[in-house]
């Protein structure tokens, strides 16, 4: 008897997947100049120079056996203290070597805080909406995941759902800002409020409830928007992070987790991940890309171009009678869908090539997410058929 559980994962494919799949197909049928694909959040601008420039030095200057070997499960020593340093100079901390695990992106670095952290019956809080492999993820470490129906005005934090969602069994709070579908910003305003809530509620439940803050798009943020650092307002934070998007390397997977040191029992903690990522069968991040974010960790792709797009985007849809919260990060937008069933929303856009995401995917029906790291060039393509989609709703 095979487990039931991992050949239901195995065969049925996120929509997400599914979406871009089919835009694929669409594309070799009609032309990819004709399909108006905003599916996936694959990067469209090219890695900053310095990381092909890096690579290169690396491989020509690196002993060939030592190139391609091992690295120590935790990362190598002088990657990890350059990333520390990275963090310090950016964060005005004094993170070291030892206060970083490095991972296969920030869904290895996810994965090992849940199997870490979490045993059977524990919780997970998420806020919706979110990124849909989050249960995944918290039920395959064992646990519970606890969805907080979202605050659709702004994507804050509904708070008073949150005090209802808590309990004993709340192991961990995960965040995701700037946050995936919406692009809001969690303000400094709600994240002191969720530091103090958090603060209250373990010492009511006699053990810490550690904030894990997924933040693969720290960087792109627009108009001056400041992510608060979360470890600044909550010592229990621990940190996932990727390059995936900062350096448009979504291909190579590398990421880390944080572990402050005035994170409660660091230590431990520390272990706890080290140890699930070997129960997982992680043995070591990829050794080459190490280095290579290790020296390019201060850089970013071309982000601008997402800002662009968004302004774009925004302008447009608002002007069409789309209901639109502004994302002030990542490259997505969240509107409220033209009927209360996004998914019938999602596949009368197909008929006008529109391949967009149904919102009940991300814990919030009635919206849709648009994925804007495309050509600019598709998006102005793109806005008569969303223009087409609102006449036949208005009409």
């Amino acid at each position: 008897m095979l487990n039931e559980k991992m050949t239901a994962l195995g065969t049925q494919r996120s929509v997400i997947r599914e979406l871009f799949e089919f835009g694929k197909q669409e594309a070799a049928r009609i032309g990819a100049e004709n399909v108006f694909d905003f599916s996936i959040g694959n990067p469209s601008v090219p890695a900053p120079a310095c990381v092909n420039e890096t690579a290169i030095k690396i491989i020509k200057e690196t002993d060939p056996v030592a190139l391609h070997g091992y690295t120590s499960a935790q990362g190598d020593a002088e990657a990890r203290s350059a990333i520390a340093a990275s963090i310090n100079r950016r964060f005005g901390t004094d993170y070291t070597a030892n206060n970083l695990y490095l991972t296969v992106g920030a869904a290895a670095a996810l994965c090992c805080c849940f199997h870490g952290l979490c045993n059977a019956d524990d919780e997970v809080i998420i806020f919706a909406p979110y990124f849909p492999e989050y249960t995944v993820f918290v039920e395959g470490a064992g646990a519970k995941p606890v969805i907080v129906p979202a605050d659709t005005s702004a994507f804050q934090i509904d708070f008073d759902a949150f005090l209802r969602a808590l309990s004993p069994a709340t192991k961990a709070v995960i965040v995701n800002s700037p946050n995936n579908p919406s692009g809001v910003v969690y303000s400094e305003e709600t994240v002191c409020r969720l530091a103090d809530i958090l603060r209250e509620k373990s010492a009511e439940y006699g053990h810490p409830i550690y904030l894990i803050a997924d933040e693969p798009y720290r960087e792109i943020v627009f108009s001056g928007t400041t992510v608060p650092f979360l470890p600044d307002y909550y010592e229990n934070t621990l940190v996932c992070y990727s390059w995936s998007k900062s350096l448009s390397l979504p291909g190579e997977r590398l990421g880390y987790v944080l572990v402050p040191s005035k994170a409660k029992d660091a230590p431990l903690v520390y272990a706890a991940i080290a140890g699930a990522g070997r129960s997982l069968g992680y043995v070591n991040a990829p050794g080459l890309f190490q280095r290579v974010c290790a020296a390019c960790a201060d850089q970013t792709a071309d982000i601008s171009i997402y800002e662009t797009n968004k302004n774009l985007l925004l302008h447009g849809l608002r002007d069409m009678g789309y209901q639109v919260v502004e994302p002030n990060g990542t490259f997505y937008m969240f509107p409220q869908s033209l009927e209360p069933d996004d998914e019938a929303f999602c596949e009368r856009a197909k008929a006008h090539h529109l391949l967009i995401v149904p919102g009940c995917g991300f814990g919030c029906a009635g919206h849709v997410r648009i994925s804007y790291c495309v050509p600019t060039e598709r998006i102005e393509k793109a806005l008569p058929a969303f223009q087409k989609l609102a006449e036949e709703y208005r009409a």
